[in-house]
């Protein structure tokens, strides 16, 4: 819900003072957390607090929305997105950083680029000359967009595709040292070797935002999911890891990636323009959800059945639904 509210405010305050405002916020809970490291309380406060940042994903997508014209939104929009290759970034240099500088150096290393960010959206943004203000508070505009039948589409179809990436390059070491009696290093080359391809699947989201901008992105998306259903269809047998296990994780890395690109150039569709933002912030809130339940669910079917396969079909299941709901429900609504 703070997403949702930062990002309605965003639309009435505009892209620079925000940005400029929630990166320098940010940088409270990364040196919190990097100089009480021993703390759970203040670890657990940092991690709420640190929420924070993933708000600037939400404020951008209106700013891109709001400066391009309709036929090239999804190129910008796609190329707003490659910004959270981010993660793919910390998950190889944070270990290195602190082999050789200390432990709090990737905390200062991440509080520095904030500076850096901070002071770049203050001189660099702006908004568009005819940019209007919408009424309301923010709280106002809040409760109007929950009741946006897109809100809740949309969320449930980013909950599957960035939540689902984002799950499976978390917990895909434990479920390769289960279900393959790999060594935990082996595992965990392995999940390197999925973070690579979310990083030239995040590099490659311009060009899928370009795709939306001549394909419809309901149909994008309607494909990307339909995809993930064969591929994860395929990783529930259980087949040798090389090359079908291979082939079957890195292709949804891939297809997933591409899927949560084409929810965006979905929302500047489907949401009214002054909502925008707070659509933005809700469905992205939901990623966030959705990469937090699956692990959860992989772990109590694997403690019950001692197996992977039905955690799998379940994904296969929930792709081909939100496969159905793109192709039924959100094509018709976008062209409508």
């Amino acid at each position: 819900m703070r997403m949702v509210c930062t990002c309605a405010a965003a639309t009435s305050d505009g892209a620079r003072p925000m940005f400029t405002l929630i990166s320098l916020l940010t940088i409270v809970p990364v040196l919190l957390v990097g100089l009480l490291p021993d703390s759970l309380p203040v670890l657990m406060i940092g991690g709420v607090l640190l929420g924070l940042g993933g708000t600037t994903f939400a404020v951008g997508v209106p700013a891109a929305n709001a400066w391009f014209p309709p036929e090239n939104r999804g190129m910008a929009l796609g190329v707003f997105g490659v910004g959270t290759g981010g993660t793919a970034i910390a998950s190889f240099t944070t270990l290195p950083l602190t082999a050789a500088f200390g432990q709090l150096a990737p905390f200062l290393v991440v509080s520095v680029a904030l500076v850096v960010v901070a002071v770049l959206a203050w001189t660099l943004l702006g908004d568009p000359a005819d940019r209007v203000v919408p009424p309301g508070s923010a709280f106002h505009r809040t409760v109007e967009t929950l009741r946006l039948a897109a809100t809740w589409e949309l969320s449930v179809l980013y909950a599957l595709t960035f939540g689902g990436f984002v799950a499976f390059s978390v917990y895909l070491p434990t479920y390769l040292k289960s279900a393959y009696d790999l060594s935990a290093s082996d595992a965990s080359m392995r999940t390197a070797g999925f973070v690579v391809l979310a990083v030239v699947a995040l590099v490659a989201r311009p060009i899928g935002g370009w795709l939306c901008d001549r394909v419809h992105p309901a149909d994008v998306l309607g494909t990307a999911c339909s995809l993930a259903v064969a591929f994860a269809a395929l990783a529930a047998f259980e087949l040798p890891l090389v090359p079908f296990g291979t082939i079957a994780f890195l292709g949804l890395a891939a297809v997933l990636g591409a899927g949560a690109g084409a929810v965006f150039a979905l929302v500047a569709k489907l949401a009214p323009p002054d909502e925008v933002g707070a659509v933005t912030g809700l469905v992205g809130a939901a990623g966030g959800l959705g990469g937090f339940f699956p692990p959860l669910v992989m772990g109590a079917i694997y403690g019950t059945a001692g197996d992977y396969t039905w955690g799998l079909v379940l994904l296969a299941l929930a792709a081909l639904g939100c496969a159905a709901l793109t192709f039924a429900v959100v094509r018709r609504a976008a062209a409508q």
